[in-house]
Protein backbone atom coordinates (compact mmCIF):
# COMPACT_ATOMS: atom_id res chain seq x y z
CA UNK A 1 0.00 0.00 0.00
CA UNK A 2 1.21 3.50 -0.87
CA UNK A 3 -0.10 6.43 1.19
CA UNK A 4 0.27 10.08 0.20
CA UNK A 5 -0.45 12.58 2.97
CA UNK A 6 -0.86 16.29 2.19
CA UNK A 7 1.51 16.04 -0.76
CA UNK A 8 2.36 19.27 -2.56
CA UNK A 9 4.75 19.79 -5.44
CA UNK A 10 5.76 23.30 -6.44
CA UNK A 11 8.10 24.08 -9.32
CA UNK A 12 9.83 27.45 -9.42
CA UNK A 13 9.58 30.34 -6.98
CA UNK A 14 7.65 33.52 -6.32
CA UNK A 15 5.48 34.72 -9.23
CA UNK A 16 6.81 31.97 -11.51
CA UNK A 17 5.86 29.16 -9.14
CA UNK A 18 3.70 26.33 -10.51
CA UNK A 19 1.67 24.37 -7.95
CA UNK A 20 1.60 21.01 -9.73
CA UNK A 21 0.13 18.99 -6.81
CA UNK A 22 -2.12 20.47 -4.14
CA UNK A 23 -2.62 18.77 -0.75
CA UNK A 24 -2.96 15.30 -2.26
CA UNK A 25 -4.24 12.61 0.14
CA UNK A 26 -4.40 9.20 -1.52
CA UNK A 27 -4.10 5.48 -0.94
CA UNK A 28 -2.82 3.29 -3.77
CA UNK A 29 -4.21 -0.13 -2.93
CA UNK A 30 -1.89 -3.12 -3.03
CA UNK A 31 -2.54 -5.68 -5.76
CA UNK A 32 -5.01 -3.46 -7.60
CA UNK A 33 -5.09 -1.78 -11.00
CA UNK A 34 -5.21 1.97 -10.34
CA UNK A 35 -5.62 4.60 -13.07
CA UNK A 36 -4.57 8.22 -12.67
CA UNK A 37 -6.77 10.08 -15.15
CA UNK A 38 -6.27 13.68 -16.24
CA UNK A 39 -5.70 16.03 -19.14
CA UNK A 40 -2.30 17.32 -20.21
CA UNK A 41 -1.01 19.70 -17.54
CA UNK A 42 -3.33 18.34 -14.85
CA UNK A 43 -0.48 17.08 -12.67
CA UNK A 44 -0.85 13.38 -13.44
CA UNK A 45 2.76 12.84 -14.53
CA UNK A 46 4.00 14.75 -11.50
CA UNK A 47 1.86 12.52 -9.31
CA UNK A 48 3.34 9.45 -11.00
CA UNK A 49 6.86 10.76 -10.48
CA UNK A 50 6.43 11.28 -6.73
CA UNK A 51 4.67 7.91 -6.32
CA UNK A 52 7.52 6.22 -8.19
CA UNK A 53 10.20 8.10 -6.23
CA UNK A 54 11.48 9.73 -9.42
CA UNK A 55 10.81 13.10 -7.78
CA UNK A 56 10.31 14.32 -4.22
CA UNK A 57 7.33 16.33 -2.94
CA UNK A 58 7.84 19.91 -1.83
CA UNK A 59 5.87 19.05 1.30
CA UNK A 60 3.87 16.15 2.68
CA UNK A 61 4.86 12.49 3.03
CA UNK A 62 4.82 9.39 0.84
CA UNK A 63 4.75 6.02 2.56
CA UNK A 64 5.28 2.75 0.67
CA UNK A 65 4.67 -0.47 2.62
CA UNK A 66 5.71 1.22 5.84
CA UNK A 67 8.75 3.03 4.41
CA UNK A 68 8.65 6.85 4.40
CA UNK A 69 10.24 7.73 1.06
CA UNK A 70 10.97 11.27 2.23
CA UNK A 71 13.46 9.81 4.72
CA UNK A 72 15.57 8.05 2.08
CA UNK A 73 18.71 9.56 0.53
CA UNK A 74 19.43 9.46 -3.21
CA UNK A 75 21.19 6.10 -3.13
CA UNK A 76 18.44 4.55 -1.00
CA UNK A 77 15.77 5.93 -3.35
CA UNK A 78 17.60 4.47 -6.35
CA UNK A 79 17.75 1.09 -4.60
CA UNK A 80 14.06 1.35 -3.68
CA UNK A 81 13.09 2.07 -7.30
CA UNK A 82 15.22 -0.72 -8.70
CA UNK A 83 13.87 -3.33 -6.28
CA UNK A 84 10.22 -2.38 -5.95
CA UNK A 85 9.08 -0.52 -9.07
CA UNK A 86 9.03 -1.19 -12.80
CA UNK A 87 8.44 1.68 -15.23
CA UNK A 88 6.72 1.62 -18.63
CA UNK A 89 6.78 4.81 -20.69
CA UNK A 90 4.93 6.08 -23.75
CA UNK A 91 8.23 6.61 -25.62
CA UNK A 92 9.61 3.19 -24.63
CA UNK A 93 13.11 4.51 -23.71
CA UNK A 94 14.84 1.45 -25.11
CA UNK A 95 18.49 1.56 -26.18
CA UNK A 96 18.08 1.31 -29.98
CA UNK A 97 21.44 -0.43 -30.62
CA UNK A 98 20.90 -2.98 -27.82
CA UNK A 99 19.19 -6.30 -28.43
CA UNK A 100 15.86 -7.16 -26.83
CA UNK A 101 17.75 -9.37 -24.36
CA UNK A 102 20.16 -6.56 -23.42
CA UNK A 103 17.33 -4.04 -22.99
CA UNK A 104 15.24 -6.34 -20.80
CA UNK A 105 18.23 -7.34 -18.67
CA UNK A 106 19.33 -3.73 -18.10
CA UNK A 107 17.79 -3.28 -14.60
CA UNK A 108 19.54 -6.48 -13.49
CA UNK A 109 22.82 -5.23 -14.98
CA UNK A 110 22.44 -2.01 -12.98
CA UNK A 111 21.72 -4.09 -9.87
CA UNK A 112 25.03 -5.92 -10.35
CA UNK A 113 23.64 -9.38 -11.12
CA UNK A 114 26.04 -11.71 -12.94
CA UNK A 115 25.55 -12.16 -16.68
CA UNK A 116 24.34 -15.77 -16.63
CA UNK A 117 21.66 -15.16 -14.01
CA UNK A 118 20.40 -11.90 -15.48
CA UNK A 119 20.14 -13.40 -18.97
CA UNK A 120 18.22 -16.40 -17.63
CA UNK A 121 15.75 -14.11 -15.86
CA UNK A 122 15.43 -11.83 -18.89
CA UNK A 123 14.84 -14.74 -21.29
CA UNK A 124 12.14 -16.13 -18.98
CA UNK A 125 10.14 -12.90 -18.99
CA UNK A 126 10.76 -12.35 -22.72
CA UNK A 127 9.20 -15.76 -23.41
CA UNK A 128 6.24 -14.98 -21.13
CA UNK A 129 5.48 -11.94 -23.26
CA UNK A 130 5.75 -13.86 -26.53
CA UNK A 131 8.94 -12.22 -27.75
CA UNK A 132 11.26 -15.23 -27.85
CA UNK A 133 11.77 -14.88 -31.62
CA UNK A 134 12.96 -11.30 -31.10
CA UNK A 135 15.61 -11.94 -28.42
CA UNK A 136 18.58 -11.08 -30.64
CA UNK A 137 16.83 -8.32 -32.60
CA UNK A 138 17.93 -4.76 -31.94
CA UNK A 139 15.29 -2.47 -30.46
CA UNK A 140 15.47 -0.22 -33.54
CA UNK A 141 14.23 -3.13 -35.68
CA UNK A 142 10.99 -3.63 -33.74
CA UNK A 143 7.46 -2.31 -34.32
CA UNK A 144 5.85 0.03 -31.81
CA UNK A 145 3.80 -2.74 -30.24
CA UNK A 146 6.86 -4.97 -29.92
CA UNK A 147 8.86 -2.13 -28.35
CA UNK A 148 6.17 -1.61 -25.71
CA UNK A 149 6.16 -5.34 -24.93
CA UNK A 150 9.93 -5.15 -24.47
CA UNK A 151 9.55 -2.17 -22.14
CA UNK A 152 6.95 -4.11 -20.12
CA UNK A 153 9.32 -7.09 -19.96
CA UNK A 154 12.08 -4.77 -18.73
CA UNK A 155 9.71 -3.39 -16.08
CA UNK A 156 8.91 -6.91 -14.86
CA UNK A 157 12.36 -8.50 -14.95
CA UNK A 158 13.25 -7.43 -11.40
CA UNK A 159 9.96 -8.90 -10.12
CA UNK A 160 8.78 -5.53 -8.71
CA UNK A 161 5.75 -5.11 -6.48
CA UNK A 162 4.62 -2.03 -8.41
CA UNK A 163 4.41 -1.31 -12.15
CA UNK A 164 3.99 2.34 -13.19
CA UNK A 165 2.80 2.82 -16.75
CA UNK A 166 2.83 6.37 -18.13
CA UNK A 167 0.56 6.64 -21.21
CA UNK A 168 1.71 3.19 -22.40
CA UNK A 169 -0.74 3.12 -25.33
CA UNK A 170 -0.08 6.69 -26.46
CA UNK A 171 2.15 5.76 -29.42
CA UNK A 172 0.26 2.62 -30.41
CA UNK A 173 -2.62 1.81 -32.74
CA UNK A 174 -5.87 0.57 -31.22
CA UNK A 175 -5.05 -3.14 -31.58
CA UNK A 176 -1.61 -2.89 -30.00
CA UNK A 177 -3.02 -0.55 -27.35
CA UNK A 178 -5.65 -3.12 -26.41
CA UNK A 179 -2.98 -5.83 -26.18
CA UNK A 180 -0.91 -3.68 -23.80
CA UNK A 181 -3.93 -3.05 -21.59
CA UNK A 182 -4.61 -6.79 -21.46
CA UNK A 183 -0.98 -7.38 -20.46
CA UNK A 184 -1.31 -4.87 -17.62
CA UNK A 185 -4.46 -6.62 -16.39
CA UNK A 186 -2.63 -9.95 -16.44
CA UNK A 187 0.16 -8.42 -14.34
CA UNK A 188 -2.43 -7.43 -11.71
CA UNK A 189 -3.78 -10.99 -11.66
CA UNK A 190 -0.30 -12.11 -10.59
CA UNK A 191 -0.59 -9.99 -7.45
CA UNK A 192 1.25 -6.86 -8.50
CA UNK A 193 0.04 -3.27 -8.19
CA UNK A 194 -0.29 -1.52 -11.54
CA UNK A 195 -0.61 2.26 -11.72
CA UNK A 196 -1.67 3.58 -15.12
CA UNK A 197 -1.25 7.27 -15.95
CA UNK A 198 -3.53 8.27 -18.82
CA UNK A 199 -5.71 10.97 -20.36
CA UNK A 200 -7.83 8.25 -22.01
CA UNK A 201 -11.03 7.28 -20.18
CA UNK A 202 -11.34 4.10 -22.24
CA UNK A 203 -7.97 2.92 -20.91
CA UNK A 204 -8.85 4.06 -17.37
CA UNK A 205 -12.03 1.94 -17.42
CA UNK A 206 -9.82 -1.16 -17.28
CA UNK A 207 -8.72 -0.22 -13.76
CA UNK A 208 -10.15 -1.29 -10.40
CA UNK A 209 -9.73 2.24 -9.05
CA UNK A 210 -9.71 5.59 -10.83
CA UNK A 211 -8.04 8.71 -9.44
CA UNK A 212 -9.05 11.87 -11.29
CA UNK A 213 -6.69 14.82 -11.20
CA UNK A 214 -7.37 18.38 -12.32
CA UNK A 215 -5.19 21.43 -11.70
CA UNK A 216 -3.14 19.42 -9.21
CA UNK A 217 -6.13 18.32 -7.12
CA UNK A 218 -6.70 14.55 -6.95
CA UNK A 219 -10.03 12.91 -6.14
CA UNK A 220 -11.17 9.28 -6.00
CA UNK A 221 -14.51 7.83 -4.91
CA UNK A 222 -12.92 4.76 -3.30
CA UNK A 223 -11.00 7.00 -0.87
CA UNK A 224 -14.08 7.33 1.37
CA UNK A 225 -13.13 4.08 3.13
CA UNK A 226 -9.73 5.49 4.09
CA UNK A 227 -10.90 8.71 5.75
CA UNK A 228 -9.60 7.61 9.16
CA UNK A 229 -6.02 7.51 7.81
CA UNK A 230 -6.03 11.25 7.18
CA UNK A 231 -7.55 12.58 10.41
Amino acid sequence: MIILRNVNKIYGKDEGAVHALKDVNLVIEEGKFTAILGKSGSGKSTLMNVIGALDSPTSGTIESNGVILNDLNKNQLAEYRNKTTGFVFQSFYLEPTFTVLENVAMPLTIAGMNKKEREEKAIEIIKELGLEDKIEKKASELSGGQKQRVSIARALVSNPDIVLADEPTGNLDSQNGAEVMNLLKEIVKKGKSVILVTHNMEDAKNADNIIEIKDGVATASYMSKYEELFK
